[in-house]
């Protein structure tokens, strides 16, 4: 089967910089928790007093994108986040 492309869908990835800092993660995966979305990676590094993070979700509702990415800059302690799109792709069964 080929991979067919879906525009209701896309794959997105959240690159940010945040103060490191007790419960910090919780904050940055709560957005996607309150969508019923689960990052399908997530990646973490801490660099003195700062965390980096990578979180990737495959396959994510269009319209849910930038709502995870407004939540996302309001949370307190996140100093920079970049949004990269991609176009989803989905198996056929």
């Amino acid at each position: 089967m080929t991979p067919v492309a879906d525009d209701a869908f896309q794959a997105v990835h959240f690159e940010l910089v945040a103060d490191a800092e007790p419960g910090i993660m919780m904050r940055l995966l709560a957005p996607f928790a309150r969508r019923d979305l689960l990052p399908d990676r997530v990646k973490t590094g801490r660099h003195g007093a700062l965390i980096e993070a990578s979180l990737a979700v495959d396959e994510m509702p269009s319209g849910m994108v930038h709502l995870v990415e407004n939540n996302l800059r309001q949370i307190v302690g996140v100093r920079s986040l970049t949004v990269l799109l991609a176009k989803a792709t989905r198996r056929v069964a």
